[in-house]
């Protein structure tokens, strides 16, 4: 397949791709505008990376909105992205099931505040029935955090620990039943994973795009895919 000058070979797309999207308060910094701006900016950002995943046939997106972490951050920032937490679930439910995309939230959901939760159960109750690409958000998210809540429900399971195994501890995530991400992306050239996924990712390959996250493109993502298909995974064996 030819787009916008890249060459993807369809039989070799990653089935889950993961972005760590970064770099809003920077580029709203740069422009010497508050830094919710960047995030308000930023939605255009997440409808495009959520279209061009779509229509490209990846299985799995997973997008980090917002991590256990960020409750650090201003009461007026955080309070503006619990804003556009809402406003998202509420107005792109259309667009989910126009396209047939099913949507989870990953992370401590009965942490967030109560208008959240109602908008992400109305847009997940809306979207359960698609049977195309599945769009994890995760709000509230820590990867130590979903290991804890993990070892936690196996304790509750009453599981003996010879029959604790790495399957069984898969059926415990969020991302139960889904394949681990075959491609992580972290925009805004920082070079860390803060949080993420840390048990999906055991064999993921990483690209880590000095590209402001408001300023991503169709061309980035396909630009990302072409990197990725140039890898040879040998998942610790020899090819």
């Amino acid at each position: 397949m030819e787009i916008e000058g890249y060459t993807i070979d369809e039989s070799r797309l990653p089935r889950h791709v993961a972005i760590i999207m970064d770099g809003n308060g920077r580029w709203a910094k740069k422009r010497k505008m508050p830094r919710i701006f960047g995030h308000r900016t930023a939605m255009k950002a997440v409808r495009q990376a959520i279209t061009t995943a779509s229509d490209l046939g990846i299985e799995v997106l997973t997008l980090y909105a917002f991590s256990t972490e960020n409750w650090k951050r201003s009461a007026e920032e955080v309070s503006g992205l619990m804003s556009l937490a809402i406003r998202y679930f509420l107005n792109e439910i259309k667009s989910m099931n126009d396209r047939d995309i099913r949507v989870q939230v990953i992370g401590n959901v009965s942490g967030l505040p109560e208008g959240v939760q109602k908008a992400a159960h109305k847009m997940l109750s809306e979207t359960a029935d698609n049977q195309g690409m599945v769009l994890n958000l995760a709000l509230n998210y820590g990867g130590r955090e979903e290991l804890v809540h993990a070892a936690r429900k196996i304790a509750e399971a009453g599981l003996s620990p010879e029959d604790i195994d790495a399957e069984q501890i898969e059926k415990y995530l969020y991302t139960s039943g889904q394949p681990d991400p075959d491609l992580v992306v972290r925009t805004s050239g920082e070079k860390r994973l803060s949080n993420f996924l840390l048990w999906q990712i055991a064999y993921a390959e990483f690209i880590f795009d000095d590209i402001l996250w408001p300023d991503f493109t169709p061309s980035c993502f396909y630009k990302w895919i072409v990197e990725y298909q140039h890898r040879n995974r040998r998942y610790g064996g020899i090819k």
